[in-house]
């Protein structure tokens, strides 16, 4: 291909003689092609090259459609040049075969000359350098991992016990027992703990902190809610001191991690990065077989690297012969396979329907994607300049945003964030919180039959009357409570055999039932 144009560099006149307008230089004489066109050479990936739908009746480079496409729009009318896009013949980007030495697609077409420029998703490698050339990147990249997104941990009942470990909550019920056993011992102790009522037989000596009003004492301080007694030692308030820090303290953290951990579902990733992935054997891994993530994984000397190199080459079924059937791979596999490829045509599977893909960790390394050109090829500066015009004034990143979001399917990663109707509570969520207050209510049902049954044979033993009278009484008892003006109207047939001292007074035994109706 011959370039050979007459450009308008400046005029000439009487009075101002020479006026240069334009500086011309050799790399702007080969940019401008006067009987032919730059053949470009590249690939078909989504989103930098496709075949436009319906592809019946189109022809020519109104069949393609893609990043790169826009790319070469936004450079032919900056530079001034006509194209032709060409797809490789072999459908691969560019290795060397070990044993004839011999360069295979795209990279190969450039070095046997029949294309004058590769605008794919193509890595700059020192290996490609060698025989080619590149412009400045024109996008940043790096190797990442892909998975299939884990299914969302759906709260369970007793969710609103995960701010907290299962660790601490035995601890905080260990310390609740320790607490109560230690007041209940300081109370028995000391001196101040005791104190002298008055009732119906007289002056008798208490202590409030029985054991069963010290747990009660305990828990009512853990629920931040008090109670009716409180010590009188030194001793013991001293033990309900650090006993309401402790409370305090777990209390505040507790209520601060709950919101969180009640609106938020979480996802659980099997693996988090390339060490994960390098320790286990379980879930299986690969990457394109013939591309820049294979020889860098080849070249590299870092010992995680090294291990999954060893890995993949162990097992070729893991390889895959394109970057889409690794994607499909990784959605059908359940779980058991990731796929490593460059970021960028992770960020766009991800960002695709079915939206079932995820990138886990830190990009393996740093590098770019850059525009190859024969080997001491003018084009390479002139076009390295436009890259660089390009991203200057934003073209660059505006392309990429339209490519990768903008024509996405699964929306941004973060476009429920700000939705309230995400984050209300749901049932399940408190769930447990409503089945504890049921399960409180029924307990609290059987202890009162209990207890009623307790007194009702107590009562039927001391007066003498039948367990089902007793029962019976009772129950009316608590049906008409302050109906009964006199506790002996209880069990008249009872106390109509009581037999009076000789002073008139009631025996002690009658005297103590009256007071323990």
């Amino acid at each position: 291909m011959t370039f050979n144009r007459k450009v308008l560099i400046g005029t000439w006149s009487e009075k101002d003689l020479l006026i240069v307008t334009k500086r011309f230089t050799q790399i702007d004489a080969v940019i401008l092609p006067q009987d032919g066109k730059l053949i470009v050479s590249t690939i078909l990936e989504e989103p930098y090259m496709m075949l436009k739908k319906p592809e019946t009746g189109r022809i020519g480079n109104d069949r393609y459609e893609g990043f790169c496409v826009e790319l070469l729009e936004k450079l032919s009318e900056k530079g001034n040049f006509t194209y032709e896009i060409k797809l490789v013949g072999d459908g691969k980007y560019g290795v060397m075969d070990p044993n004839t030495g011999q360069w295979n697609g795209m990279i190969g077409e450039l070095v046997r000359k029949e294309a004058d420029l590769v605008v794919a998703p193509l890595t700059i490698t020192f290996e490609r350098e060698k025989v080619v050339d590149f412009t400045k990147p024109f996008m940043a990249i790096g190797i990442s991992i892909v998975i299939k997104k884990p299914v969302k941990t759906q709260p369970g009942v007793f969710s609103f016990l995960a701010p907290l470990s299962y660790d601490i909550w035995i601890c905080i019920i260990f310390a609740y027992l320790g607490v109560s056993v230690v007041l209940f011992l300081v109370s028995r102790f000391s001196p101040y703990e005791w104190h002298i009522e008055e009732t119906f037989n007289g002056p008798v000596v208490v202590n409030e902190f029985s054991m069963y009003n010290t747990l009660w004492f305990s828990l009512g301080a853990f629920m931040q809610q008090g109670g009716h007694i409180y010590p009188r030692s030194v001793s013991g308030r001293l033990a309900g001191s650090v006993w309401w820090f402790f409370t305090l303290i777990i209390i505040s953290s507790y209520t601060a991690n709950l919101a969180a951990f009640l609106t938020v579902g979480r996802m659980s990733t099997p693996i988090k990065g390339a060490d994960d992935l390098s320790k286990q054997s379980e879930i299986e891994y690969g990457m394109y077989k013939s591309g820049s993530t294979s020889a860098f994984f080849k070249r590299s000397q870092v010992y995680i690297h090294k291990t999954m190199n060893d890995f993949m080459n162990r097992r070729p079924h893991v390889l895959m012969g394109s970057n889409g059937e690794g994607f499909a791979r990784v959605r059908s596999s359940k779980g058991k396979y990731a796929f490593l490829a460059e970021s960028s045509v992770v960020d766009y599977a991800n960002n695709r329907a079915p939206c079932d893909t995820m990138k886990v960790g830190d990009e393996l390394d740093s590098k770019g994607y850059g525009i190859a050109t024969q080997a001491g090829s003018l084009l390479t500066e002139k076009i390295s300049r436009l890259i660089l015009d390009l991203k200057e004034d934003g073209t660059l990143a505006q392309m990429q945003r339209e490519w990768w979001i903008e024509k996405g399917e699964c929306g941004p990663a973060d476009a429920d964030k700000g939705d309230s109707k995400n984050n209300e509570l749901k049932l399940n969520n408190v769930a447990g919180c409503f089945y504890i207050l049921i399960i409180g209510l029924v307990l609290s049902l059987v202890f009162a039959l209990l207890e009623f049954l307790y007194k009702a044979n107590k009562d039927s033993r001391r007066h003498g009357v039948p367990m089902k009278q007793a029962i019976k009484t009772k129950a009316r008892f608590s049906v008409q409570g302050g109906a009964f003006k006199d506790p002996r109207d209880l069990y008249p047939s009872a106390f109509a055999a009581t037999v009076k001292g000789k002073d008139g007074v009631m025996p002690p035994f009658f005297r103590k039932s009256l007071t323990q109706v």
